[in-house]
Formats: C-alpha cells, sequence, structure tokens
C-alpha cells in the first residue's frame, strides 16, 4: 500500500495494520515528502489550516520524589534547574493575562510531584475559577496522579482538560521509571474521563525505545482516545539520567514519528510538543503539515520558540493561528472557547 492508501485508512478511521506503522516509521529520507504530502490530507480534512497555540506555566518546580529519568525535576535529576513550591494566584493571572496577548487557545499548567497536597488542590482550584473568570480561556492541567474525587473537583472549579503523558509503551516503562507504573497514569487518565474531563495524553521520543514501542504507545493513545496528543522529543538536558539517549535523533525521524501518531490518532489535536525546537531544528515548518498545535514561549525547564516567531512561520505557510477549538465530536465545526 501507498502513504495516501494509509492516509485513506486514517480517513475512514481505520488503524494502520503493525507492519504499516513500521512502514512509516521506516520510511527512507527521500520519500518522506511523499509521506507528509498524504499525511496532510488527513490533518486539512479535521483540523484545516488551523494551528493552535498554548502556553505552558510550570506553576512547581522540582522537589519530586519520582524517579523519571527524563526529566530534570526528579528526585534523581542532577541538572541545575529552579526550584520552588506551587506560585501564587497572581502570578498565574498574570501569566494567564500574557498567554491572551500572545492569542494563545489554552493556558497550561504543570505542577511537579506525584500528585498536589489537599493545600495544594484547594488553591488550584481557587486559581483555575479566577482565571477562568477573567480571562475565559480554555485551561489544561498537568498535576501528577489523580483520584475520582480529585478530578470531579477540578472539573468543577473550570478545568477544562488534564495533561497527563504515559511517556512510552507499557513493556518500555519500568526502563524509564521505578517509582509507578503505567497502568497507575491509565488508572489517572481513567479518573479524569469518569470526571467528564478532556484529555491530553502522549509520549517522549528519544528515550532509547525500540520502533515497536512507539507503536505500542501510539496504539495504546487510540485506544484511549484523547483530545490531544503531545510528541516530545527528548531533550538532553545535563545532569538528568537520559542525557544522552536522544544523540540518535534527527529532524526526519522526528518527523516520521509526528507522521505516525496523525495516522493513528486522525482526529485528535497533535502537538509538536518538548523538544520541537531542538530536534528539528530548520524543519520545523514542515511539522505543521502533520500537527495541528504547537507549545510557545519555553517549556517546564527549558526555553522554547517565541510566539512572534512562531507566528512568523505559520503565516509563512499560509496558516493561521486559532483561537477557536475544535470540537471532536463534530470535527470539521469550529466553535467559539470564549
Amino acid at each position: 500500500m501507498s502513504f495516501q492508501e494509509f492516509a485513506d485508512l486514517a480517513l475512514s478511521d481505520r488503524r494502520l495494520e503493525r507492519e504499516q506503522c513500521h512502514r512509516v516509521l521506516d520510511c527512507p529520507d527521500e520519500e518522506i515528502l511523499s509521506l507528509i504530502d498524504a499525511v496532510y490530507r488527513v490533518r486539512r480534512e479535521y483540523f484545516g489550516k488551523h494551528v493552535l497555540i498554548h502556553v505552558l506555566s510550570n506553576a512547581k518546580s522540582g522537589m519530586c520524589i519520582e524517579d523519571c529519568h527524563y526529566c530534570s525535576q526528579s528526585k534523581i535529576s542532577k541538572a541545575k534547574i529552579e526550584k520552588y513550591p506551587l506560585v501564587s494566584k497572581e502570578r498565574l493571572l498574570e501569566q494567564a493575562f500574557s498567554a491572551m496577548e500572545m492569542n494563545a487557545h489554552r493556558f497550561c499548567m504543570a505542577i511537579s510531584g506525584s500528585g498536589p497536597t489537599e493545600k495544594e488542590l484547594d488553591r488550584l482550584c481557587d486559581i483555575i475559577r479566577s482565571i477562568k473568570e477573567e480571562t475565559g480561556l480554555s485551561l489544561c492541567a498537568s498535576l501528577g496522579f489523580l483520584d475520582n474525587d480529585q478530578a470531579v473537583r477540578l472539573k468543577a472549579a473550570g478545568l477544562d482538560r488534564v495533561n497527563h503523558n504515559l511517556n512510552t509503551s507499557e513493556h518500555f516503562y519500568s526502563r524509564i521509571c521505578t517509582t509507578h507504573s503505567f497502568q497507575d497514569r491509565l488508572d489517572t487518565i481513567d479518573n479524569c474521563q469518569a470526571a467528564g474531563l478532556e484529555i491530553c495524553s502522549g509520549g517522549i521520543i528519544g528515550q532509547g525505545e525500540s520502533d515497536e514501542d512507539v507503536i505500542d504507545l501510539l496504539y495504546t493513545l487510540r485506544d484511549i482516545k484523547p483530545h490531544a496528543v503531545p510528541i516530545n522529543f527528548l531533550i538532553p538536558v545535563k545532569g538528568i539520567p537520559f542525557e544522552d539517549r536522544s544523540k540518535d535523533l534527527n529532524p526526519r525521524r522526528c518527523l516520521k514519528a509526528l507522521c505516525l501518531a496523525r495516522l493513528l490518532n486522525p482526529k485528535s489535536e497533535v502537538r509538536a510538543a518538548g523538544g520541537r525546537e531542538y530536534h528539528l531544528r530548520s524543519l520545523q515548518p514542515l511539522a505543521l503539515y502533520v500537527v495541528d498545535s504547537i507549545f510557545v514561549a519555553g517549556y517546564l525547564t527549558t526555553g522554547g520558540q517565541s510566539a512572534n516567531e512562531a507566528y512568523k512561520m505559520v503565516a509563512d505557510l499560509g496558516f493561521d493561528v486559532s483561537i477557536e477549538g475544535i470540537d471532536i465530536e463534530h470535527p470539521k465545526t469550529l466553535a467559539s472557547n470564549r
């Protein structure tokens, strides 16, 4: 089958077989434009020429008891990063207003640690209510592990979406973290879905995983049906256990992984997330023919492309920055977020 036939499968909501997934990841470099052309048909069908801009705030940094080997904030990391408790409501409101000025579609808040304490959850609910009331922004939070009661409280406060990445396949998971399991992550996603929260869940490429692991991760995400699938590329932060793991990544490999993410999750928002700038480098514009979503203004402990640079890239491609949300149940219908 050709790559165009793979796109036909995605457009008919049929899952690519494993051998077909390998063909995407093994695409010869000289055929990568043909692959992207096919995948762009899928992206265009469900998301047109819109690009959703997200701004991420590191609302609590470091001091985590988990041993995630890819993370600069984990207990085993020796990376030199800022460490601080949950920041003030005033500070997060300021950042949310700044996101509005960047025409961001969504403001995302992340806290380090296994999950929020009771006191932190109370503060977060208050912060979420205030930001929602004063800005109307769509809000996402990455808060670690959540039980159903916590998820219900966050939803009632006005939170729209929870980010909880699977990060890799179930088979490879114990190689990247030993203090919690893959199932723990699935349980949090179940709790959040039961509470009516949208799900943002993706993975990290470049941790030493095999192609089988990449495919298994994307198959699992397809089963979950997240509203958004962020694909991160491991940033070699000095001091993390995995600082040398991503040295074999190149822009073409990253593009192929994004293409497979789109083909297996055609109706989900697919985001070129952390590491986009570092690993895609001069090929970043090509990624927007595959994904419909990016972060601007940096990540949790690393910098990133400025909003102005991102907007120029989007405009140069003939795309547009959208501040509207796309209804995943009726993906070709645009509905105002405000």
